[in-house]
């Protein structure tokens, strides 16, 4: 319902859009440049919670995952200059994850632009080649046409994020407008022939496989998808962080193409006749590094389905383009049955190789033995085997996460947040966004040492607002992934890529979280319950730091293994 024509401040109009768009969280932190706006906020306390953290790039991480677990605009408030450019990171992820999110900058006032005033900077500029749209507003009675443009364009086609400047007079100014309506996704729809032409070429196939990924996915599009999986018995391999379209328990789930996948599923990726790929962008992580598929005319039939048009025919040509959202295909998918008088009365033909290559996934879930005497692969197994099937699990980058992406089974739809684009720091700020928003839900944050204390200081932000996450801090006194790279490129020197670090129980205590080290597989499983019980009662973090033997590199390769092979393929000077 249109609010009256009685005068407002630019803040309050702001603010009383967000409540129309339907806006039940923001992340921010404050700065005098939209105080106007936090006022206003203030006073819409019982519709709009307002999550205070204690760095930029928190915040924009966690309204970037707030997009991802919602598919609704994850929405962040950050002051201008240092606090725009501290935002950018969440930014980039939501570019390149298909987030919505909208990022609202306090901006310096209208009359000192363009003098280089205090934290001034060009947001058009900044952000243009990055977000959706980035716009500035000029005057308070615009605020409602804009911020309807705003959420339209963060939702629409391939969903990202949208960057809104607002100048400080623009925020604390008068004026008398009505108010728009709230917003509407729009997405293309597959046309009634493609759909055909897509279940002809699925009979026509042999070795079909379905590589699935991209933004814009909800729970029902998850069960759609499904849906037409199973109709034609499809074997579906999930691309680089996007493991929790299908639950992985599924039996058509054969596995993930990303970091540290199956030679075996690769193998598969490359003999199949007929590849769909619905929703991704097929990048550089999922193709590994552009090679699975031969650029631009893949040797497979191919056929990509995604959101935005300009996607398709962007790297691989297809023999079948559909421009449609996730959420349209997967419903137009469902309904689709195998071609023929009745269907496969008994199977697919491909049926026993989509046996095969889940037995073959099964059997790669199984972790090998790793020096040291702390065991992630036996971790990941017990988490595997202990935490709930909606469990969420958070991590950032680095080459821990190999493992929790190898060997866990995610359940179903956002059990997985981590960023695509490969932002460290990520883990800890998403974990806080998802239990805030799902109390009732396990959280489990991974974080590498390093990306850890990118974004450490978020325990006070978990503490204050009663967020129980349980945070693993994988240790082993380095940039793992970096240090990998340097022994294959420049075996046995090492430089930069080694750290010292706190004792990060004891830094967890001082939050007033639960703090513990964890140095063998043995004492994990009881040291894990204390800290799920410690999240669960006190409502407050627990993290675990696990100490691991550097030489444990990968989950089938060591330190020392890389620098030999290196020497041995005459890399570097050592």
């Amino acid at each position: 319902m249109l609010q009256s024509e009685s005068p407002r401040t630019g803040g309050e109009i702001l603010v009383d859009a967000l409540k129309i768009h339907g806006v039940e969280m923001v992340f921010c932190l404050p700065g005098e440049s939209f105080l106007a706006a936090v006022d206003a906020l203030a006073g819409a306390q019982a519709q709009v919670r307002t999550v205070v953290t204690r760095h930029e790039a928190a915040a924009a991480n966690m309204a970037e995952a707030y997009g991802k677990l919602t598919g609704r605009p994850g929405i962040c408030f950050v002051t201008r200059g240092p606090g725009a450019s501290h935002a950018a990171i969440g930014v980039h992820t939501a570019a390149q994850d298909s987030t919505p999110m909208i990022l609202f900058i306090g901006q310096v006032g209208s009359h000192m632009r363009h003098r280089e005033a205090w934290q001034e900077v060009d947001y058009p500029q900044m952000f243009g080649g990055m977000a959706k749209w980035v716009v500035e507003v000029d005057r308070p009675d615009r605020i409602p046409e804009i911020v309807s443009r705003a959420f339209h364009m963060a939702v629409s086609g391939r969903p990202g994020p949208v960057v809104v400047a607002l100048p400080e007079d623009v925020l604390t100014a008068f004026a008398s407008v009505p108010d728009a309506q709230g917003y509407r996704r729009v997405a293309a729809h597959p046309g009634a022939d493609d759909m055909a032409r897509l279940a002809a070429m699925i009979a026509e196939s042999t070795r079909p496989l379905v590589i699935v990924g991209g933004g814009g996915w909800t729970k029902a599009a998850c069960r759609d998808f499904q849906h037409f999986v199973e109709a034609f018995d499809l074997p579906v391999a999930a691309g680089f962080r996007r493991q929790d379209i299908l639950d992985n328990h599924h039996p058509n789930y054969v596995g993930h193409a990303g970091l540290g996948p199956s030679a075996k599923l690769i193998v598969r990726i490359r003999a199949a006749d007929l590849v769909i790929a619905v929703g991704g962008r097929l990048g550089e992580t999922t193709t590994s590094g552009y090679t699975l598929f031969e650029v631009p005319r893949p040797a497979q039939r191919f056929v990509h389905v995604h959101a935005d048009p300009e996607e398709l025919g962007r790297v691989y040509q297809g023999d079948l383009l559909i421009n449609a959202g996730v959420r349209e295909f997967a419903a137009a998918a469902a309904a689709l049955r195998p071609r023929g008088p009745a269907g496969w009365r008994t199977a697919a033909p491909w049926s026993d190789a989509v046996k095969a290559a889940r037995a073959d996934y099964l059997a790669d879930q199984t972790p090998g033995a790793m020096p040291g005497p702390l065991d992630l692969g036996a971790v990941m197994a017990h988490l595997r085997e202990t935490l709930p099937a909606d469990a969420i699990l958070t991590n950032g980058a680095g080459n821990y996460a190999i493992w929790v992406h190898k060997f866990h089974r995610y359940g179903g739809f956002r059990t997985q947040l981590a960023p695509t684009s490969g932002a460290m720091g990520y883990g800890l700020p998403a974990a806080i966004a998802a239990k805030l928003l799902h109390p009732e839900r396990e959280v489990i944050c991974f974080a590498g040492d390093g990306c850890f204390l990118m974004s450490g200081q978020e325990l006070a932000t978990a503490c204050q607002y009663k967020a129980g996450v349980v945070v693993l801090v994988v240790n082993n006194n380095m940039y793992g992934s970096i240090r990998m790279h340097q022994e294959r490129e420049y075996p046995g020197r090492v430089h930069a890529t080694s750290l010292q670090n706190p004792d990060f129980p004891a830094l967890a205590r001082s939050y007033g979280a639960f703090g513990e080290k964890v140095e063998a597989t043995e004492a994990f499983p009881a040291a894990f319950a204390r800290a799920r019980a410690f999240a669960a009662e006190q409502g407050r973090p627990a993290l675990l730091e696990l100490v691991i033997d550097p030489e444990a590199i990968t989950p089938s390769a060591t330190l020392t293994g890389l620098r030999e092979a290196a020497l041995k393929a005459g890399h570097g000077k050592g």
